[in-house]
């Protein structure tokens, strides 16, 4: 089988990756790709960017790709993974109609109720008068997110009433909605569910870090490091998730005629009342996925190949390992508010492809026209260390943060680390 990778992200590197490693996969092509997916994979320009859809399917013809996988949430909104079924090729993603659930919050708030999905109480606003009255309604913390894509930052968490109208405001502005939900307390759990719109597969939970500073503090972001497994996890937690929350949805979207085919990221928090919906994702979420497909021992290109045809049901049960895997993420100066760019990377050699149990993989990285590796975005590089427990895959993972030179990059340091300390407890009633 011929894969092609579309995404140019520490995502797609790590799917690259996982790819590779799957005896029936022969080759894997990307595109764009970055200077990290460079090395391991032929990498395809689109000048169009990544909704690109006319070159896209032209890109997987030539190539003669037997399954194209689609990494970020843009294309899969904008409709590339209908363009590639309808001309005959295998993709694992789900359609425009179906990438709703990430593409409207307030969609998939609807679906939510409609599958009794258990998540917070939640008002959909278009107005400033309709989002004062719905915070007054929640209360502190107040919780906005914007109903559009925004990349992982267009949710805000705050104990200001003020900073929450001002986000309000902004969305309302740039001519959208927002969504207003009560806050949901309790550690937060990321699930990718594979599905090929009837059976269900779900994946190895981790925990992800959006907050910039230790501790966290500061703003969102797309995602400061993750880690997995999660020992303080509740046992039957996964196939409670599954039964109560991801099979009820994609049996929803198939009634809906929306069949939902890909991976649907589950973002929940364990609150003391039991698991409950933050967040759908339409795709394989960042930096998640570098820790849990480190895990993986079953072969991806069959498990996302399966998806694409409709044949889950027909695989065996996943395999694990059972070590432990943590990734960090190295961010330029100025990340989120305003990322510094076109700056010298330099301490990659050795660690660059690296081992199985410590590597690096590129987000925003690309070459000068010298053919020197420079940042190229807000999260440059992610760190992952692969160990027997949380505190050696940590231990392992900020060693190649630690060899890493960028200039003002900043990363967090407690990533995992109130985990393997034992310190991460659950609500009680």
């Amino acid at each position: 089988m011929r894969a092609l990778v579309i995404g140019s992200g520490a995502r797609e590197h790590a799917i690259v990756r996982g790819l590779l490693g799957d005896p029936d996969v022969t080759q894997v092509d990307a595109a764009p790709g970055n200077p990290g997916i460079a090395a391991i994979a032929e990498c395809h320009p689109l000048a169009g960017g990544v909704t690109d859809t006319t070159a896209i399917v032209e890109l997987a013809r030539t190539l003669g790709s037997e399954l194209v996988v689609i990494g970020p949430e843009v294309p899969l909104v904008a409709g590339v993974a209908d363009a590639l079924r309808e001309a005959g090729v295998a993709v694992f993603g789900p359609s425009a109609k179906a990438a709703q659930l990430e593409g409207s919050k307030a969609f998939a708030k609807e679906v939510m109720a409609a599958a009794d999905v258990p998540t917070a109480r939640s008002y959909v606003c278009a107005t400033p008068e309709e989002a004062t009255a719905a915070l007054e309604a929640t209360g502190a913390p107040y919780v906005v997110k914007d109903d559009g894509l925004a990349a992982g930052k267009g949710v805000v968490v705050t104990d200001s009433l003020q900073d929450a109208l001002d986000h309000a405001r902004g969305c309302f502005a740039a001519g959208g909605t927002v969504v207003v939900e009560e806050f949901l307390s309790g550690p937060e759990v990321s699930l990718f569910c594979i599905t090929d719109g009837t059976t269900v597969v779900p994946l190895e939970p981790a925990q992800d870090f959006k907050r910039a500073a230790d501790g966290d503090e500061g703003p969102n972001t797309g995602g400061m490091g993750a880690y997995s497994p999660l020992p303080w996890a509740p046992e039957g937690l996964v196939s409670d998730v599954v039964a109560r929350v991801a099979q009820p949805t994609v049996d929803e979207m198939r009634r809906r005629g929306a069949p939902f085919v890909g991976v649907l990221y589950v973002g929940l928090a364990l609150t003391a009342a039991g698991p409950r919906v933050i967040e759908f994702n339409a795709r394989f979420g960042d930096p998640e996925t570098q820790v849990v497909l480190a895990r993986l021992r079953s072969p991806l290109g069959t498990l996302l190949r399966a998806a694409a045809d409709g044949k889950l049901d027909e695989l065996p049960p996943l395999a694990w390992q059972d070590d432990a895997a943590v990734t960090v993420v190295i961010a330029s100066e100025g990340y989120p508010a305003s990322p510094s760019t076109g700056d010298p990377i330099s301490g990659v050699e050795g660690v660059d492809g690296g081992s199985d149990e410590a590597y690096l993989l590129h987000a925003g990285t690309a070459r000068d026209d010298s053919g020197e590796l420079v940042s190229a975005g807000g999260r440059v590089l992610s760190a992952v260390g692969v160990g027997a427990d949380l505190a050696t895959a940590r231990a392992a993972a900020y060693d190649v943060v630690d060899r890493v030179q960028l200039r003002g990059s900043h990363h967090r340091t407690d990533i995992a680390l109130a985990a393997a300390e034992g310190r991460v407890t659950l609500p009680t009633a």
